[in-house]
């Protein structure tokens, strides 16, 4: 990050660690990134308790500091919590308050939305939880918002993400955010899960868990289709490339993406119009051209569907410029309406 040190990013460990959640924020702002420049985040452990640290599973850990690491986050990561029920401690709150007040960043995984929830910080505001707590936090804190159906909500400075995997989307969407999409899709790439999805995604999708050898069979299809968006693809025409049957070809690529082909391909266009827009300044009208979308009335529809914005919008939000800080609080999408997928 030029001419400032990189964002300190602090996650919160406590006695009953969830694990999973705390690898999340680990994997995401712990582990080096010499890839990607030396402006990548800064990273450290603060405890809640004092003392070796036993985490669900029986871990034990060390951390590098106390509560008081908080005061100097720039980013707080909230990794669940012990229940929907558990008491927060007041020196917790109190902590994230303050960075609340200073305008650090703060985002929480899973269940650790009641956290922010017990400091206040939600209220007002929309947020989300895993599906299964979202009721629980309706009915304990009537005056959030609650989103029970998305992978995550951004409001700015405070982000909440639904249950476990769900914190991966999220705390991509913030690195998009700090360092565009090249860097978040190298990440993702690193990881092994798909590099952007929407913060309005469904959490829970009822397909089946797919089969090896129907990703073998599919993965070079999809690969073909990512690097020739811009070119027109018929369903007969991906069938056979996938040397399928049209009926098997549409089975099988339901049950290993949970959508159909129209859908999938209309993502994956969307992803490359957002990059386009937030890297350059060609014309509406050639991004909309080398996405796949034929016209800018056609992307423009897709970007008010999906997004809320318009293309033009989300280009001034969003365009990458290297003089001011590559973490502006107001870079949100959130700040419209809840994404919606088609």
């Amino acid at each position: 990050m030029p001419n400032a040190a990189p964002p300190l990013a602090v996650a919160l460990a406590y006695d009953g660690l969830c694990t999973f959640e705390f690898g999340v924020a680990v994997e995401i702002f712990g582990l080096p990134r010499p890839e990607l420049g030396p402006g990548w985040y800064r990273f450290a452990v603060g405890a809640l308790e004092s003392g070796p640290l036993r985490a669900v599973g029986g871990i034990r850990m060390e951390t590098d500091g106390g509560l008081d690491l908080l005061d100097k986050a720039d980013i707080i990561v909230i990794p669940g919590w012990r229940g929907a029920c558990e008491p927060v401690p007041v020196q917790l709150t109190d902590a994230l308050r303050r960075a609340d007040a200073r305008g650090a960043r703060i985002l929480s995984i899973c269940s650790g939305a009641f956290v922010l929830a017990a400091a206040g910080l939600l209220k007002g505001r929309r947020a989300t939880t895993h599906w299964r707590y979202a009721a629980t936090l309706g009915e304990l804190y009537p005056d959030i918002r609650v989103v029970p159906d998305v992978l995550y909500v951004d409001e700015g400075n405070i982000l909440t993400s639904a249950g476990s995997a769900a914190g991966i989307d999220l705390c991509l969407h913030l690195v998009r955010r700090d360092f565009g999409p090249e860097a978040a899709n190298s990440v993702a790439r690193r990881l092994v899960v798909q590099p952007h999805r929407e913060g309005g995604q469904a959490q829970f999708i009822e397909a089946p868990v797919p089969i090896a050898r129907e990703g073998a069979r599919l993965g070079p299809l999809l690969d073909h289709l990512r690097e020739t968006l811009a070119e027109d693809h018929s369903l007969s025409s991906m069938a056979s490339r996938a040397g399928m049957s049209l009926r098997t070809f549409l089975r099988r690529f339901q049950s290993l993406t949970g959508t159909t082909p129209g859908e999938w391909l209309a993502t994956e266009r969307l992803n490359r119009a957002r990059d386009l827009l937030e890297s350059g300044t060609l014309p509406v009208e050639d991004v909309a051209t080398l996405a796949g979308f034929g016209s800018a009335a056609t992307l423009r529809h897709h970007f008010r569907q999906r997004l809320g914005i318009s293309p033009a919008s989300y280009r001034a939000r969003f365009r990458r410029d290297p003089a001011p800080s590559k973490h502006d609080k107001g870079a949100a999408v959130a700040d419209h309406a809840p994404v919606r997928s088609r």
